[in-house]
């Protein structure tokens, strides 16, 4: 069984990097958009077998998606102990391969889903699409699920390929750019103005004064 994992961060503490230039309804707005942008692209994927999501409520966003599960979690402790509680769930349930991706790729296609999941791959492997900066995390796809724990944060693609090394999982870097493309800083949300698209996240984006003035 091949699962898409979404690990949900509580909107109002999300994206506090951008604090200093949205104020905290802003950022929860932006944190709904980019949701809603992943999940219509994860939503028209046709390779995965199941998608869920890891949050510690249920979002209303998702409970249109009658076939979609949610684990509801307690207590947030951080997103590496988020999706690894998952994918050890998920294992027990029969997963065989289990692909994260954050909440914050708006421009996420369905082809970027199928392309992941549809990879021939060893019986431990793992696949990584990185961060623009080329030192993040965005995809990650293990197969088992619990080839390796989870290294979110700051330089988790270099932490990622040290745990794949240290438990001998054959691990994969690819570019796919609109994965890679997340939205962190101020500054990504400056050049994610400047592109062409249609997403939810940039009409949300239009009318927050503090970008008003790029634009």
């Amino acid at each position: 069984m091949k699962v898409v994992l979404l690990p949900l961060k509580d909107p109002v503490h999300a994206k506090q990097r951008l604090a200093g230039h949205l104020t905290s309804k802003e950022r929860q707005e932006l944190v709904w958009a980019m949701l809603e942008d992943v999940t219509r692209a994860v939503r028209a994927a046709i390779t995965p077998d199941q998608v869920v999501v890891v949050t510690r409520g249920h979002p209303g966003l998702l409970t249109e998606q009658s076939s979609w599960q949610v684990i509801e979690e307690n207590q947030q402790i951080s997103e590496s102990h988020s999706v690894d509680h998952a994918c050890r769930l998920l294992q027990q349930r029969g997963a065989s391969v289990v692909l994260r991706l954050p909440t914050d790729i708006p421009l996420l296609e369905p082809e970027d889903v199928d392309v992941l999941l549809n990879l021939e791959l060893g019986a431990r492997s793992a696949v990584i699409i990185p961060s623009r900066d080329g030192r993040g995390t965005n995809a990650l796809l293990r197969t088992p699920p619990d080839a390796f724990p989870s290294r979110f944060g700051e330089n988790s693609l270099a932490l990622h390929q040290e745990e794949a090394r240290r438990r001998r999982v054959e691990l994969k870097v690819l570019e796919n750019p609109r994965i890679a493309f997340d939205l962190d800083e101020f500054s990504d949300l400056l050049r994610f103005m400047q592109l062409e698209n249609e997403t939810r996240t940039a009409q949300v984006l239009k009318h927050f004064d503090s970008l008003k003035q790029h634009s």
